[in-house]
């Protein structure tokens, strides 16, 4: 239970939300709508039309199956970037680019093996 107003305005959801290639724009239940850049989360920034088209609002927060991303409500609200590595980030890119999907399981089981060397 949130123990102030302030934070009770933090526990908010989303009602609809659009992403451009600049921006991020997420409309809330209670009226306001935020907007922060789409360089914030940069898998979306990278990620197809299609594929931010694609996207599931859960409780208090939106998903991006296509691209693994997502964030909380809460998290925007309070300002907060992706906190994706540069390293996951670059891994994701590369596979991308050669046109295979990859998890964050493939991520950490490549970190242990570079590790192991």
């Amino acid at each position: 239970m949130p123990s102030s107003v302030a934070e009770a305005q933090l526990d908010v959801r989303a009602t609809s939300v659009k992403v451009t290639d600049e921006t991020i724009t997420v409309d809330l239940e209670d009226g306001r709508s935020i907007s922060v850049p789409t360089a914030w989360y940069p898998r979306l920034k990278h990620a197809t039309a299609r594929e931010r088209a694609n996207y599931e609002m859960e409780a208090y927060g939106v998903s991006w199956p296509d691209v693994e991303a997502d964030f909380s409500i809460r998290g925007l609200l309070l300002g907060r970037k992706s906190g994706e590595s540069r390293e996951s980030l670059k891994f994701w890119l590369d596979h991308r680019r050669r046109g295979r999907s990859v998890t964050f399981e493939d991520y950490m089981r490549h970190r242990r093996v570079k590790r192991a060397k």
